[in-house]
């Protein structure tokens, strides 16, 4: 059984179908004691970093979600999911995140429109694979896959398993033991998408 965390604002209906389709049984839930109680748990995310966070925080999900990865049960974060693995966000002041991977959640520099880029990022982008990643498996380099985000994540080289480029190189999917972090939206991604939910349903079974 794969948890889907709903906390009120991320694509949580398009993400749990995406995962039946990629042949897991799903429960969406807001309670920690279905978390706790799930084989792997997905954090979609849409919306600011702060909020998601004060989301997890009143339904009592973060020491949840914090034991499901202690005990090496796959997470995978989508989009602002994953961007809360990390120890702090820079969106709307300075915000502590789960503190699972090391590193700071920044904008994308200004200069960006002066050469034409628009922020947020949104659109279909490639993402380059940069370390063995099971959530990878079966893609090739320069898949197409489908983001939108004004911040990203400044993560260490070693959990960095692809990047994206715009404008400056970007971290796109992270990894950690068994937790996951992709930056676009794998359920808005077609063929790429399903295949990156079916590998992590894969890992889960």
């Amino acid at each position: 059984m794969i948890a889907v965390i709903d906390y009120g604002a991320g694509n949580v209906r398009s993400v749990a179908k995406a995962l039946q389709a990629a042949g897991a049984p799903v429960t969406v839930t807001n309670a920690a004691a279905d978390v706790l109680a799930a084989d792997s748990v997905v954090l979609p995310g849409v919306g600011a970093f702060a909020d998601c966070m004060a989301s997890l925080r009143r339904a009592g999900l973060v020491e949840a979600i914090l034991q499901v990865v202690l005990e090496g049960r796959p997470f995978l974060g989508i989009c602002v999911g994953m961007q809360v693995l990390f120890e702090q966000g820079e969106e709307m002041g300075l915000h502590a995140g789960l503190g699972l991977l090391p590193g700071r959640v920044v904008r994308f520099p200004g200069q960006l429109a002066a050469r034409g880029l628009k922020v947020p990022h949104t659109g279909w982008n490639q993402i380059q694979p940069l370390l063995p990643c099971r959530l990878l498996h079966g893609l090739p380099q320069g898949a197409w896959a489908y983001f939108n985000h004004a911040y990203h994540c400044a993560a260490r080289s070693e959990h960095t398993a692809a990047d994206t480029e715009h404008g400056i190189s970007f971290a796109s999917v992270v990894q950690r033991g068994s937790t996951y972090g992709v930056q676009f939206h794998p359920e808005k991604s077609q063929h790429v998408g399903l295949r990156v939910l079916r590998n992590f349903v894969e890992q889960s079974q």
